[in-house]
């Protein structure tokens, strides 16, 4: 390690920001945002009111409409008697019916707490009781099946708004909106009725980017789920950096691959969106036939969602280049992103898919790609590079003494900047475990090299322990997305007498395609170590995964 290497300052190698000069001019000048989404919101309504803001299959509304729309149901949720910083629990697809809920909800000076719709009673209602939510906005199918006996049971709930999310449109596409309009129930408020009463905000609930925006229960990979504290400042940094730092014009149509529950879909498609005047276009869940029909329609400029969706959409009987024609971005978060899956992607489509990396304590993004580079893969590893970090953040790669390593070399993956979050809800050890002195240690173990380009190998405690030897299973699913057959890889250790733990995978695989599952662990045996390849390999028709596309290596663990 030489001097230069060394910030005088503070002693770390890290504080010099050598990733700095592969930012464009237009990446490494000061933002200034907004307060708040709010805020933003309103500047763009100021700017172009006629203009779409949403776009629902054949449904559309304008900046201006959306605008009247919640603020109703903030005037709505007011007058039913939420306070400023009351908790507003929102449970909805990708559908108008979540931004307006979401509006709504800022607008009366409420902290939202979003969502998954695939959760189960016992998950909704942990969260209700441990954020003490005060407000429920959900599908109306939601309440009628679960949600009705699960908000009575958690003692703060007193505010329930229902949505029929076949509302706003009428093409009813039944490879997704395939469910029946129910009566308005009883014992709550249907959304677009309190939305179109013409209701106004309340007024001295203003909120600002010190306050929380969100809550943001982490997937609880590893015990209960925890509230992550997203303020509005944290929301809003990202969403500029976003905003300027990608070659979109104001105006164009963001495509939300990503739920909107989820902080990527919320920051990078949402937030950046609507801070960009831009057309936010809402297809209800993942399908990629009803995605390819979107792009061919609203023809998007930008989007981000998992690599596991943009297997899908290649995987397609009808996809084309075309339906890609008219991206200036794509960009990928929340799983791994093989190189194997890049180069095939640009080779079939055009676009080269810009990998990113980001958690919900750092609100979505703290590296990415820069829109005019392309990431190198490790030439040991084979890893592809998640990026680079902002030019107001800083990364740091730590032993397990919490000491720097040298560029490099392998650690825990530390971020501090103002995206990340100022801990977890109500869990002051927790915080203090995972945020030293404000820095987020992310559990995610990586590298960075001289240049500043950062390294995600995996999970700490996704390490496979054979005879000895650590087993990454990044490395190992990366080789089998190489594999001509394969479509989806998965590597977990399993219990083993000899070698304490050994390595096995699990597949899926691409339409039409056969191969036998010995000759995958033949392929590679060829290409890695002894002690890495799979010693068993399963072929399964899917893997499991979360909402947000990330396959569930725990749930195949958990099934030996």
């Amino acid at each position: 390690m030489t001097e230069s290497d060394t910030d005088a300052a503070t002693g770390s190698i890290y504080a010099a920001k050598p990733w700095i000069s592969l930012l464009s001019e237009a990446q490494r000048a000061p933002v200034s945002p907004a307060e708040t989404l709010v805020h933003a919101f309103r500047a763009s309504v100021a700017r172009t009111p006629q203009h779409p803001a949403l776009a629902y299959f054949d449904g559309r509304l304008s900046y201006r409409e959306t605008d009247a729309l919640s603020d109703s149901v903030a005037g709505h949720l007011a007058a039913k008697g939420l306070e400023r910083g009351d908790r507003v629990a929102i449970m909805l697809q990708n559908s108008p019916q979540f931004v307006l809920a979401l509006l709504g909800a800022w607008k009366a000076g409420a902290t939202v707490v979003p969502l998954n719709p695939m959760y189960k009673s016992g998950e909704v209602g942990h969260v209700l009781k441990d954020a003490e939510v005060t407000a429920l906005i959900c599908a109306d199918r939601a309440w009628e099946s679960y949600l009705r006996d699960t908000a009575a049971a958690a003692p703060t709930v007193r505010i329930a708004v229902t949505a029929c999310e076949l509302d706003l449109q009428s093409q009813n596409d039944d490879r997704v909106l395939n469910f029946e309009r129910l009566s308005a129930p009883e014992d709550a408020d249907d959304l677009m009725a309190v939305a179109r009463r013409g209701l106004a905000a309340p007024e001295g609930r203003e909120l600002t980017a010190a306050d929380v925006a969100l809550i943001s229960y982490t997937s609880g990979t590893s015990g209960t789920p925890k509230g992550a504290m997203n303020s509005h400042g944290n929301i809003m940094v990202n969403a500029e950096r976003q905003r300027t730092g990608h070659p979109v014009a104001e105006g164009s149509s963001y495509f939300a691959l990503a739920p909107l529950f989820h902080i990527t879909g919320m920051v990078c498609q949402l937030a950046a969106c609507l801070t960009n005047a831009g057309t936010l276009v809402l297809a209800y869940r993942f399908h990629p036939g009803v995605v390819l029909d979107a792009f061919a329609e609203h023809r998007p400029a930008y989007t981000v969602g998992p690599s596991t969706a943009f297997m899908a959409l290649a995987a397609h009987p009808d996809v084309t280049r075309e339906h890609f024609a008219s991206f200036q971005v794509i960009s990928s978060g929340g799983a791994p992103l093989p190189p194997a899956l890049v180069e095939k992607f640009r080779a079939g489509f055009g676009p080269y898919i810009r990998n990113g990396y980001g958690l919900t304590e750092c609100t979505a993004p703290c590296a990415a790609v820069p829109p005019e580079r392309e990431a190198p893969v490790d030439p040991v590893s084979g890893t592809l590079s998640v990026g680079v970090p902002g030019p107001d953040t800083i990364v740091r790669i730590l032993d397990e003494n919490g000491d720097e390593v040298p560029f490099g070399e392998q650690g825990e993956i530390a971020v501090r900047g103002p995206q990340v979050v100022s801990g977890y809800w109500r869990l002051p050890d927790a915080t203090a475990a995972a945020f030293p002195d404000g820095e987020l240690r992310t559990g995610d173990i990586g590298f960075m090299d001289r240049d500043g380009w950062l390294y995600v190998v995996d999970r700490k405690k996704d390490m496979i322990n054979a005879s000895g030897f650590k087993v990454w299973p990044r490395e190992v699913e990366d080789v089998l997305y190489t594999h001509p057959a394969v479509r989806e890889a998965a590597v977990v250790g399993v219990p083993d007498a000899y070698r304490g733990e050994t390595v096995r995978a699990y597949v899926s695989l691409r339409p039409g395609a056969l191969v036998e599952s010995g000759e995958l662990g033949a392929y590679c045996k060829e290409r890695l170590a002894a002690y890495k390849y799979p010693r068993e390999v399963e072929i399964l028709p899917e893997l499991p995964k979360t909402a947000s596309g990330k396959i569930l290596r725990r749930e195949l663990r958990s099934a030996q």
